[in-house]
């Protein structure tokens, strides 16, 4: 008896079927978007903490200027300015202070250095 279907019987729909390739897609796109929420999130929880609550709890870094001498390097200059430092230390601090590109410097430049 099959066919066209009798008048008073409802009809149903054919089964839906998903391919291989559907239902890769079916799970695997919310499980991608899913750990991508996850590694967000997880990424703002761990991100640096502030450096203070209020502009008061922020310390401005006393420095000097210093004129570069001929022949002077920036190990010179940071055995100078603090000798009880280690030197790798004042260079880091010299380098950041002054926006210094590869730890290069020539006779004449000025450059704020950290005062103790």
């Amino acid at each position: 008896m099959h066919g066209a279907p009798v008048s008073g019987q409802a009809v149903k729909p054919p089964r839906l079927r998903l391919t291989r390739r559907g239902r890769i897609v079916l799970i695997g796109l919310p499980i991608v978007l899913l750990a991508a929420l996850l590694l967000s999130l997880a990424g703002l929880l761990n991100s640096p903490a502030k450096a203070a609550d209020t502009a008061s709890g922020l310390a401005v870094t006393p420095t000097v200027s210093v004129t570069v001498q001929p022949g002077e390097s920036l190990w010179a200059i940071a055995g100078a300015v603090d000798p009880s430092r280690d030197p790798r230390d004042v260079i880091a601090d010299i380098v950041q202070l002054n926006d210094l590109a590869g730890g290069r410097v020539m006779p004449g430049q000025q450059l704020f250095v950290p005062s103790k």
